[in-house]
């Protein structure tokens, strides 16, 4: 592996669509009891059923710690790979790299800084070396982003579109030294993108600053998807509105109008007792007690080959939400994974994975 210190847009290269093809996916196994209920037992659960949903269409790799290694490999299918890894909690969208590639279908990777979230949690060292790791394990070439950044908090149409929001992206807890303008062509430069929709909130309560890819997601060049209610009573109800007005106005790189799907939230999910007293209280992690409310949306999804696995959380609004997916995409098989769990830890299955796309690996 070679760091590299040009710049993918100047070497030809751009981050692809989600929806295009994939080589295989990445997740991390999760274990840390400062954040996971009872000794993240549940969660491992919920990871396991992910991991088995995607492998059915794709390869998927599963980075485990030495401790967790033989409990995982249990857990997992064998199909899926299990590889030792070390990091500081389990969320491979925001920690590992992202993937670039060039017209001969050469990948390499961008390593992002990373500060867990603007110091959300505590320590974040192992986390940091995540995308290093990965370029290395896969012998891809890789270059290193000036920026801190993390993979969900951008989504792209693969044809020069990036959609992301100015409550992660322009938050003082992530590049206070840099401006909108900076910013932007750092995006361009390291993504090879061309336009930039700036969306203003994510979805409510959500930890991570609002990353978008909780709230609005591109299903094809010209189309996306944005969580939605119709309750004015909802904090969401001016956020989603807002963020639609937005979009309506918009044209992506190709000056088409983008046509936006709603896809309405499921009912308000709020932390129990029980689920509260079952995490290990530390001065580390950003506590989620009795009463919060997380942020359960249906577009937190995962593009799989041929498939997209959809979070789910035995709400009544589930049946409608996966029709939907259906209707816009009916060429793939929708696969409902129960989320509560990853919900839990802060985050849902598009939050916990990483596709590689498919191309040819060259150092």
């Amino acid at each position: 592996m070679n760091l590299l210190e040009s710049i993918p847009r100047k070497d030809g290269f751009r981050m692809p669509a989600e929806f295009e093809p994939h080589s295989k996916c990445w997740m991390i196994w999760p274990e840390r009891p400062d954040n996971w209920r009872n000794g993240a037992k549940p969660a491992q659960e919920a990871y396991s059923k992910v991991a088995e949903a995607i492998s059915q269409f794709e390869k998927v790799t599963v980075c485990v710690s030495h401790e967790q290694y033989y409990n995982a490999r249990k857990k997992l299918p064998p199909r899926v790979r299990v590889v030792e890894m070390s990091s500081n909690d389990a969320w491979m969208r925001d920690v590992g790299p992202t993937f670039v590639v060039n017209d001969e279908g050469i990948v390499r990777a961008v390593r992002w800084k990373f500060n867990a979230w603007g110091g959300l949690y505590f320590p974040w060292d192992k986390d940091e070396l995540v995308a290093l790791k990965v370029a290395d394990m896969e012998e891809m070439d890789c270059y290193q982003a000036p920026m801190v950044l993390e993979g969900g908090s951008i989504d792209v149409d693969g044809e020069g579109t990036l959609i992301t929001t100015e409550e992660c992206l322009l938050n003082s807890n992530r590049n206070p030294q840099l401006s909108k303008e900076q910013i932007e062509q750092f995006l361009k430069d390291y993504l090879g993108v061309e336009k930039i929709i700036w969306l203003k909130r994510g979805v409510y309560n959500d930890e991570t600053s609002g990353h978008v890819d909780n709230l609005c997601r591109f299903v094809r060049p010209g189309e996306a998807v944005l969580t939605w209610t119709e309750d004015r009573n909802d904090p969401q109800y001016e956020i989603s509105r807002e963020n639609y007005e937005i979009l309506s106005k918009e044209t992506d790189a190709r000056r088409r109008r983008l046509k936006i799907h709603l896809i309405h939230q499921p009912s308000p999910i709020y932390v129990t007792e029980e689920e509260d007293s079952g995490v290990d209280f530390s001065e580390r992690t950003h506590r989620r007690p009795a009463g919060y409310r997380l942020p359960a949306s249906y577009v937190n999804f995962y593009f799989a080959r041929g498939a997209l696995i959809v979070p789910v959380f035995n709400d009544p609004k589930d049946k409608e939400a996966l029709r939907k997916f259906r209707e816009i995409l009916p060429d793939r098989k929708i696969v409902p994974v129960y989320a509560r769990e990853i919900l839990l830890g802060g985050g849902a299955i598009h939050c916990i994975t990483l596709q590689q796309p498919l191309g040819v690996r060259r150092c």
